[in-house]
């Protein structure tokens, strides 16, 4: 008797689709001719690259909770709004610590503003869940009717709240000035602004992919009775994806109000069409593809705002339509939705 081998076909492995990845570069090189300036190219690119990884923390919640959740949160907005706005309580009690020169003192009131921020717009996107999303699951247009809804609730609520008038929010005086390197200067703000957002990024991969939560959250998309058959409970998960988007979404919008450096009740209403936007161009769900798609979308505003002005309202619709004459389906598809 003799004994047979089996042989077992190695699994094939997916095909990484690299072409996105290097559309950012492409475009900056492209760039530097058209410019003439390397110093003028080198802070437009610096400026590209803190907008859009600020921009990529706020429309990270929203592709997660879509490509994880398929839900369509056209609220998104207002944790923005509410994000900057709870962020003031803590700026304009302690803006004597704010104006000093002392790195840390700064970091003693810009960490906490943050930190609260999130926490509250975490609880109100527990909140809208529990009341707005959980009854209409699957249904696409009532979700849509009832996050807007929602908007337009929270953003009178503003006004409401602390008035039509635009809120002074300065930035911390350690955060003032730029780092200078040859002829390039670099704002310190912006680099602040590239290091979180790269952060919050490295971290959504390595929950998503690297620990038991993210393999959960990724199974109950695909199968949702079987995990829930081995004893766990999607429901919760889904709703921690949730109130992770909009916490998210808060800490955004407490980095663009500096950036602005004032919060009004609108923001959040300037901002959602430009987040939606980075969600379709990346791939509704891809958090990668989220993330080059706001990288794209900051260059093309940069850029095209100093070569073009005039073109620089549209230059996002135009990036838009152009990619998905490309790709239909966005950079990174990750749902045939």
């Amino acid at each position: 008797m003799t004994d047979t081998a089996t042989t077992v076909e190695a699994l094939p492995k997916p095909k990484r689709d690299f072409l996105p990845l290097l559309l950012p570069a492409a475009f900056a090189l492209l760039m530097l001719p058209l410019v003439g300036s390397a110093s003028s190219w080198a802070t437009l690119l610096a400026a590209s690259l803190a907008m859009g990884m600020m921009i990529f923390i706020m429309a990270s919640g929203l592709t997660l909770v879509f490509g994880l959740m398929d839900v369509l949160n056209f609220g998104h907005g207002a944790f923005i709004a509410v994000g900057a706005y709870i962020a003031t309580l803590v700026f304009l009690p302690l803006a004597g610590l704010s104006q000093t020169d002392s790195l840390l003192t700064n970091l003693a009131v810009l960490v906490p503003a943050a930190v609260l921020a999130m926490g509250v717009t975490a609880l109100l996107g527990l909140l809208v869940e529990r009341v707005l999303i959980l009854p209409v699951y699957g249904q696409h247009l009532k979700q849509i009717l009832m996050t807007t809804g929602g908007l337009i609730v929270a953003e009178q609520s503003l006004y409401a709240l602390w008035g039509p008038q635009i809120i002074p929010m300065p930035l911390p005086a350690s955060l003032r000035g730029s780092f200078i390197f040859g002829d390039v200067a670099i704002a310190k703000y912006r680099l602040l602004a590239m290091l979180v957002g790269l952060a919050v990024f490295i971290g959504i991969q390595l929950v998503l992919n690297r620990t038991k939560i993210g393999l959960l959250i990724r199974a109950g998309v695909e199968n949702r009775e079987m995990v829930e058959a081995l004893g766990y409970r999607i429901r919760r998960l889904f709703l921690g994806v949730f109130m992770v988007g909009a916490a998210l979404a808060g800490l955004g919008g407490v980095m663009w109000g500096l950036y602005r450096e004032q919060v009004h009740a609108s923001i959040g209403d300037e901002l959602t069409v430009l987040v939606f936007i980075v969600v379709i161009i990346g791939g509704l769900g891809s958090v990668g593809g989220c993330f080059i798609g706001a990288l794209l979308v900051a260059m093309v505003a940069n850029f095209g705002g100093f070569l073009v002005p005039k073109l620089a309202l549209v230059s996002n619709i135009l990036l838009m339509v152009a990619i998905l004459m490309w790709r239909p389906r966005g950079l990174y598809a990750v749902t045939s939705r």
